[in-house]
């Protein structure tokens, strides 16, 4: 029996998800193994080393999104999975805006997140 939960999310941009994983001082490999309970395994094209026995990896749908591939339970034991997976989304949320931006020819644009 698998442990592995598939969510999905709203990201598109591989380049801005590895970076943004970076940026949080994730170490990052690509088409590798998401590692799951009793070594368990499943293939992913992003792949999140998390600090443990478990990973968080991102596939792409055919409509260009990915999902979320994880042992939630299993990365819930070393970590808070909500606020990891809320601070990926945050990160990824910011990269994303400034890189539009900047395509759009703003280069010194800053992003200003307000929370109400």
């Amino acid at each position: 029996m698998s442990h592995f939960s598939t969510l999905r999310t709203k990201i598109t941009d591989a380049e801005v998800l590895i970076n943004s994983l970076k940026d949080l001082g994730l170490t990052v490999k690509l088409n590798a193994d998401v590692r799951g309970y009793n070594n368990q395994r499943i293939r992913a094209d992003i792949v999140a080393v998390l600090e443990g026995e478990y990973d968080l990896g991102w596939s792409r749908n055919a409509d260009g999104t990915f999902d979320l591939i994880a042992d939630l339970w299993g990365v819930a034991k070393k970590h808070n999975q909500t606020e990891l997976i809320n601070s990926i989304n945050q990160k990824y949320a910011v990269n994303k805006t400034l890189k539009e931006v900047k395509q759009r020819g703003l280069q010194n644009a800053n992003v200003k997140l307000v929370v109400k």
